[in-house]
């Protein structure tokens, strides 16, 4: 007999032959049904496997995030027998499940078009309906790559080769006469797997990820546990395409990538205004916190980042320029014996310099030092993604240096303002992420171990729900990581909270204490937007470029319906101006609704139409982005009501009731 503890704590005997899907059978025919397979003691394993002994079993649904990865499994497999089936002489390389579906990479010398994907999803379809059992069998290494070089196979027999270490078996799992190498788990069988995908797209990709290699094509898909999530996915996708923040710059006319800056941003006009009421914002809040603001250089001697340790940490990231004094006559000649400078990638070191700057007492503490600082970071090409990866990139950056009593404090005040901050971007829903160390550190255990129960302290003190990520934190200290969810339920990462000890130590941080005598302080590195770059392309694609009235670049276009009124549009434009409004006027000999359809199309928040009668009247006819509806209301209150609307959340909290 075999033991089975269950995951309420009560235990069962079986016979020792027993499977998986027995067990879930014996606890209702239901569970049996939707059963996909099941962890045997916290690994994941086939429904249909038998049990090796007594173990604790817990059965896995299309509900669990194991179950979907299942799915998408599956997916890569029927694609790849569907493929195969269809276009004889394609080999198959490696399939796995990745973000929201999977992908398959073929060697095939005929190039493959989108115009395929209907017969290889219908193909896949019944290869589903077939209901192949999904079986798994163990192979002797030799034999498995003898039998795939006679099939033609020779990407499988290389990897087999390559990978399993000799005297190793290997499994495979096989589906009616299709087969394919796979550490498994699987469904039971084909007719497990939802009808609930669909091919996505085509790419290019070298075997191995090598450029040197052959070049490969991938078929991506997705895969869902049923057809309304499907659905809900392909809708996202489709809005996701909608609010592109690079279409809709184009559209906006708010910046340009070029690959004259590869990695930076040409921000124009309008974009640019968005950034500085952005940073206005910011700047309001942190000087309301008691943040001192500071600048600090663009390019320090690699001396000082090797102190730090982020020499050793991402020196292939960095920019480094040699320090040297041309001679005068136009030649550019390096000395070998240069010195190296470095722009800087991140602000941490200079603001722990412009800490050391003066003798600092505990009564100083805490000293909250924030900056605006520009960064540099190498990152590939391939890597880059409109302005939510760039090489250049502005931090709302600060570091807090206090006394390790004053953690608690200061997380909670941190934590509070990011909340309040994201609020008023409308993003309610955050997240919140406690890293620990990583295998590559900076630091002592004993260090390490304060650090990490002093930040879990600092978050349970805030009553905010949190989870905790192994070896995800910065490379000197734990951190805190803030997630937000967009309007279509996409998730960033943004805000950050990093306790150091390490920092202070290495750059001889000090501060006098109140025995007098020398101690070194805790660095707090924050960030509430992150990247402002890829913030704002976020917001972009939040508000899918129909900003609220106080961030618009234009937030009020005064247009004509006919000339006679061109010289009370300029009157009404410039009482707008003195106002504090961005105003543009559009006086062109062009019909109205033509006008309006045009700066809508620019989403501008307010069109202000005047013709005759509103200029004999005094008055505009307001429409709002999104409506057809206009109100006729006086310039006086037209100006009195919306300057209040445009005022940003900070300030109208801040204006009288």
């Amino acid at each position: 007999m075999i033991q089975v503890t269950l995951p309420d704590g009560s235990v069962r005997d079986f016979e020792a032959d027993v499977t998986p899907y027995d067990v879930a059978k014996s606890i209702s025919g239901s569970l049996a049904k939707k059963a996909l397979a099941a962890r045997i003691d916290g690994e994941l394993r086939d429904l249909m496997r038998p049990l090796d002994g007594p173990a604790s079993i817990e059965i896995v649904t299309s509900v669990d995030a194991d179950g979907l990865e299942l799915i998408r499994h599956d997916a890569a497999h029927v694609l790849a027998q569907a493929v195969q089936d269809l276009f004889p002489g394609t080999q198959v390389t490696i399939g796995p499940v990745i973000d929201d579906g999977f992908y398959y990479d073929f060697a095939r010398e005929e190039p493959f078009s989108s115009e395929d994907f209907a017969a290889i999803e219908n193909r896949m379809r019944e290869i589903v309906d077939a209901d192949y059992p999904i079986e798994r069998e163990v192979w002797e290494k030799g034999a498995a790559i003898a039998e795939f070089e006679r099939l033609g196979e020779v990407y499988k027999a290389q990897i087999i080769d390559d990978i399993i270490p000799a005297g190793e078996d290997i499994t495979i799992y096989r589906q009616g006469d299709w087969f394919d190498l796979c550490r498994g788990p699987h469904l039971p069988s084909t007719g497990k797997l939802p009808k609930a995908f669909k091919l996505m797209k085509l790419a290019g990709a070298y075997w191995r990820g090598d450029s040197k290699n052959e070049m490969l094509q991938r078929l991506y898909g997705t895969a869902w546990a049923n057809e309304k999530d499907l659905k809900a996915h392909l809708t996202r996708l489709e809005e996701a395409e909608k609010r592109d923040h690079r279409k809709l710059a184009t559209q906006l006319d708010l910046f340009h990538l070029d690959s004259l800056a590869m990695g930076s941003v040409f921000w124009h006009p309008k974009g640019y205004q968005i950034w500085l009421q952005v940073e206005a914002y910011i700047r309001r809040r942190l000087a309301a916190e008691g943040y001192n603001e500071i600048k600090t250089p663009q390019l320090m001697d690699s001396a000082q980042w090797e102190k730090s340790g982020h020499w050793g940490k991402f020196r292939e990231n960095m920019f480094v320029v040699p320090d040297f004094v041309p001679d005068g006559e136009g030649e550019v000649t390096v000395p070998k014996d240069a010195k190296l400078m470095a722009i800087k990638p991140m602000n941490c070191p200079a603001h722990v310099e412009v800490f050391k700057s003066g003798q600092k007492s505990y009564r100083d503490l805490p000293l909250r030092l924030a900056e605006f600082g520009c960064c540099h970071r190498n990152e590939p090409h391939g890597a880059l993604h409109g302005i939510m990866r760039v090489r250049q990139f502005t931090q709302d950056d600060a570091h807090i240096f206090c006394r390790e009593d004053q953690i608690i404090s200061e997380t909670e005040r941190f934590c509070a303002l990011l909340q309040s901050v994201y609020d008023d971007f409308g993003f309610t829903d955050v997240q919140v992420k406690l890293s620990t160390r990583p295998d590559v550190r900076a630091g002592s255990d004993d260090v390490w171990d304060r650090a990490e129960q002093d930040l879990e302290e600092a978050i349970r003190h805030t009553g905010l729900p949190y989870e905790i990520m192994p070896g995800e934190g910065a490379f000197y200290g734990p951190k805190l990581e803030f997630q937000l969810t967009d309007a279509i339920g996409r998730v960033w990462q943004c805000g950050t909270l990093q306790l150091d000890f390490v920092l202070p130590e290495r750059l001889g941080a000090e501060y006098v204490a109140e025995s007098g005598a020398k101690e070194r302080p805790v660095m707090l590195h924050r960030a509430i937007l992150g990247s402002m770059e890829r913030f704002l392309g976020i917001l972009i694609e939040e508000f899918a470029g129909a900003f609220p009235l106080w961030l618009a670049p234009v937030q009020i276009v005064v247009a004509t319906i006919t000339s006679e009124a061109d010289p009370y549009a300029e009157r009404v434009a410039e009482a707008l101006r003195e106002a504090g409004f961005r105003v543009e006027v559009d006086t062109r000999n062009e019909k109205i609704n033509y006008k309006v359809r045009e700066h809508s199309v620019q989403k501008v928040p307010v069109i202000a139409v005047v013709g005759a009668r509103e200029a004999e009247s005094g008055a505009v006819a307001l429409r709002r982005f999104g409506s057809k509806a206009q109100s006729v209301v006086s310039l006086e209150d037209a100006i009195r009501d919306l300057s209040v609307e445009a005022l940003a959340p900070d300030l109208l909290r801040a204006e009288p009731a």
